[in-house]
């Protein structure tokens, strides 16, 4: 009999708080994707949105939506397998994995993205072909490719197994190559990249406050500073609230983590990135302004009087 024949029929340990966290994993993911679905919409059918810098923040919401996607589909199979309290591991659980790490950086690199472009308008802002949509569409294919490339290293070689702990095919979380290596790539790398980028805007502007310069140029760069630390914030609330993730990593490289580790992480991750729609939201003003626009234009219902 398989391996996989033999999950068939294990049973496993049911703790009180499973089904509710499975839950409250499964509503912020499908809020994940309404709210990207709803601000894609926005993006595409607004003629003010279609902008450079709009087209960047539409690459994030898509981002974010097939990140939600995965992560639905991984908190379904979860919950129907503490349903019925087996340890199943379905022909699809390496698929997700894939595209869960796949998700995860490119959701990371559309925020470096956004941080570059705001970094060319005012270092470089004579470079207008640095600031053209074509050459940043061609950025966020580069983006994309990269994604996709990066988990072949592990994803192929059999370094992801299923975790019938967590429910979950993941790499193991214990000291090797192939769990650093996708961390610095998901998070360490892009992340580290942004806080760079902004970091160089904020001493640049702060220069240009010290010196003679025209107004309208130093308004511009304030402006462009202010943008990157909104990105700046969005990508913190992705790290201040994936923490887990990346402390059981780091565990693991002295002592065993929790037996749930990955439970804890991904329900973190899932939080996560409701509040970066919601933040998002409140950024993105061309977004809210069209929202806000369409609640105030309803008609007011009659009420017909004899």
């Amino acid at each position: 009999m398989s391996s996989s024949s033999s999950l068939l029929t294990q049973r496993s340990i049911i703790e009180s708080w499973f089904i509710p966290i499975d839950i409250v994993m499964l509503v912020c993911t499908i809020l994940v994707i309404i709210l990207s679905t709803i601000f894609l919409c926005i993006i595409l059918l607004d003629k003010t949105c279609h902008t450079v810098s709009m087209m960047l923040i539409g690459n994030s919401c898509l981002t974010v939506l097939v990140f939600g996607c995965v992560l639905l589909s991984m908190c379904a199979f979860t919950l129907e397998n503490d349903l019925k309290q087996i340890i199943y591991e379905d022909s699809l659980c390496i698929i997700r994995a894939y595209f869960d790490y796949v998700a995860a950086g490119v959701v990371n690199y559309s925020f470096l993205i956004q941080a570059l472009y705001r970094y060319v308008t005012v270092i470089y802002p004579n470079r207008l072909f640095w600031q053209s949509a074509r050459f940043q569409f061609l950025i966020i294919c580069l983006t994309w490719m990269i994604a996709f490339i990066f988990p072949t290293a592990f994803i192929f070689t059999g370094q992801v197994k299923y975790n019938g702990d967590n429910q979950i095919c993941q790499v193991p979380v214990q000291p090797s190559f192939y769990i650093v290596y996708p961390a610095c790539c998901i998070f360490v790398i892009p992340v580290s990249l942004i806080m760079l980028i902004y970091l160089k805007l904020f001493r640049y502007v702060h220069k240009m406050n010290t010196r003679i310069t025209p107004a309208n140029t130093l308004f511009r760069a304030q402006r462009e500073l202010k943008m990157a630390q909104r990105i700046v914030i969005l990508v913190s609330v992705l790290l201040t609230i994936g923490f887990p993730y990346a402390f059981f990593i780091l565990m693991s490289f002295f002592t065993t983590p929790p037996k749930y580790h990955y439970r804890i992480a991904f329900l973190f991750v899932d939080i996560s990135l409701a509040l970066v729609m919601m933040a998002l939201f409140q950024f993105t003003d061309p977004i809210k302004v069209y929202m806000i626009e369409k609640i105030k234009r309803r008609p007011n219902p009659v009420i017909q009087t004899i």
